[in-house]
């Protein structure tokens, strides 16, 4: 596959995924986006209940947190690997019928995980092996759904379907936590229990999508090879947007990843001797930043320009990161880095909207598959980094290298394509 084939240029209206009739439709009618969306949110609220669960399970079995962690890890390395598999499923079979597999099997995973812990069955590597297995099919399963857009939404409302996206993630993540928690003090299966019935209910709404999700046919399909699958980091490599983002999202990852920047404020606040309550508060005015910037990532997108969006995302983080050097207070630390999070949707939606503008419906699904893959690779070691640097050097140790790291990935944003992009509704496939 050559870059030209992947270069943008000004759009001729070649691709009409919707009828002429939905074209001039809100998003908000588009019935078969609204029940994907639906679909996904319920299968995303599983998914986000249960990584709080696996932890709270195995600290009730076992008591140590390091096996916890070697859960967590397990999850995100499926994640990662089972995406860049998925991303070629989804250029090569029916996307419907991954979705429903994927939902369908969690379902049986799930349930029959719930019935070993009614029994009190459950095991260690019983808990590890359910925890990967769900993580490898939601693995398979996002990029699926995301190439999916591109048919079910007009080429003029794909950014304002990956802003909506946007609201679909912090939401699950933001309620994750508190339903995992409220129904582990019902006991241990109901969590569980809980997220095969939402695999239940989001297979039913995929079944119920009118439309067809991909655009080519599959009466021939392609003979699979490894480096078809990978032909995803190519596209990625030779575009002319999405390579210098991808780059500064990798390098944000690095320094802003939820995970990462929560440990770096927790462990500051405890050693400023804050209480559990500042803590927990802090750790929110956090959050809810990516959560009111989904919800106002619609606005964005629609009416600033992506390359102001981009820079203020890429400077803002080094910026923030100094800020926290002097910050003086424990909440204002939650406030500065919430600052951040808020523009982190925005980004993604503009970011999505390109790929569903400029890439062909059969390469989608890698070319997803190896945003997922690129996304993940560099949270672990951001991660890791912080916690190592905090136990030798300290919080402003910490904060700085943040700033160092992501100033160095915001340089990506001064080159001249990303000082004058297009909006994604203006490009397409050459």
């Amino acid at each position: 596959m050559t870059e030209r084939q992947h270069r943008p240029s000004v759009s001729t209206g070649a691709r009409p995924p919707a009828d002429s009739a939905e074209q001039n439709l809100p998003l908000i009618r588009n019935r078969d986006f609204q029940i994907l969306w639906t679909s996904r949110f319920l299968a995303g609220l599983g998914k986000e209940s249960g990584e709080v669960a696996y932890p709270l399970l195995a600290l009730l079995l076992v008591g140590s947190a390091t096996q916890a962690g070697v859960i967590g890890a397990a999850q995100v390395v499926a994640t990662m690997v089972a995406a860049v598999i998925g991303g070629s499923l989804a250029d090569r079979s029916n996307r419907r019928t991954i979705l429903l597999c994927c939902d369908l099997g969690r379902l049986a995973l799930l349930g029959l995980f719930a019935v070993l812990l009614f029994t009190e069955h459950a095991t260690l590597p019983v808990i590890v092996g359910v925890a990967v297995g769900s993580a490898a099919m939601m693995g398979v399963s996002n990029p699926v759904a995301m190439a999916s857009i591109k048919q079910l939404v007009p080429p003029a409302q794909v950014a304002e379907a990956s802003a909506q996206n946007q609201i679909r993630f912090f939401t699950t993540t933001a309620l994750g936590a508190p339903v995992a928690g409220s129904l582990f003090s019902l006991g241990r299966a109901f969590p569980f229990a809980a997220e095969a019935l939402s695999y239940l209910a989001s297979a039913v709404l995929v079944a119920l999508i009118r439309r067809p999700m991909q655009a080519h046919r599959l009466d021939e399909p392609e003979r699979w090879t490894l480096r078809d699958t990978v032909t995803g980091f190519t596209v990625l490599a030779r575009h002319p947007i999405l390579r210098p983002m991808m780059l500064w999202i990798v390098g944000f990852n690095l320094t802003f990843t939820q995970t990462g920047a929560f440990l770096a404020l927790i462990a500051t606040a405890e050693g400023q001797g804050a209480s559990h309550f500042q803590i927990g508060l802090t750790v929110s005015l956090a959050g809810t930043g990516g959560l009111v910037g989904a919800l106002l990532a619609g606005v964005v997108v629609r009416w600033v320009r992506p390359s102001a969006t981009f820079l203020a995302a890429a400077w803002s983080a080094p910026v923030c990161a100094l800020a926290l050097v002097v910050a003086p207070t424990v909440l204002s630390l939650g406030m500065l880095v919430g600052c951040v999070f808020a523009i982190v949707p925005c980004v993604n939606a503009v970011f999505h909207a390109y790929v569903s503008a400029s890439v062909t419906d059969g390469h989608q699904g890698r070319v997803l598959g190896a945003v997922t893959f690129m996304a993940l690779v560099s949270q672990p070691i951001g991660i890791l980094g912080t916690g190592v640097i905090f136990d030798l050097a300290g919080p402003t140790w910490v904060f700085l290298t943040m700033a160092l790291v992501s100033a160095l990935a915001a340089l990506f944003s001064l080159s001249p394509v990303m000082r004058d992009l297009p909006r994604p509704e203006e490009v397409s496939v050459a």
